[in-house]
């Protein structure tokens, strides 16, 4: 049976660029996927400078320019690492029609429905709950790993 061949697009995270990816590049490539690895702006070998970028459309712009490059009938696979995942989520946003799926490698991925900082509240949360529970097994003298 042969397998269906993928056009993969990967997405580096902050403090790298497309060049992170030469081995997923070259490995997916050895099983005959198409691969497009690019920088951001401001990464890698784009020329773009750091000051430049005033938004995170203008940060994502090279991934944004891609997906609209594409041909009507072609849709990608997007890979998104670390930041990643916050640029490959406005691209599936964007071009819902050209994503047929995407991966988050230990990637930011967005939560649409509440408030930006509602994940650190629930940290925070779940924080001050664990310091409850142990200043209390500490005072009645209770062995938590019997809880686990």
């Amino acid at each position: 049976m042969e397998s269906i061949k993928k056009h993969f697009v990967v997405v580096h995270g902050v403090c790298h660029g497309a060049w992170c990816w030469y081995k997923v590049k070259s490995a997916l490539e050895s099983k005959g996927h198409k691969v497009t690895a690019l920088d951001l702006a401001a990464c890698g070998i784009n020329t773009k400078q750091i000051e430049q970028v005033e938004t995170f459309s203008e940060y994502s712009e090279p991934l944004l320019e891609l997906l609209a490059s594409l041909a009507p009938e072609e849709n990608v696979v997007l890979v998104g690492h670390s930041f990643g995942g916050i640029s490959i989520a406005m691209a599936m946003d964007k071009f819902p029609h050209k994503v047929e799926f995407a991966v988050f490698v230990s990637a930011f991925i967005p939560d649409t429905i509440h408030n930006p900082s509602y994940v650190l509240q629930k940290v925070y949360e779940l924080n001050m709950i664990s310091a409850c529970l142990k200043f209390l097994v500490r005072k009645i003298g209770f062995d938590l790993d019997y809880c686990v």
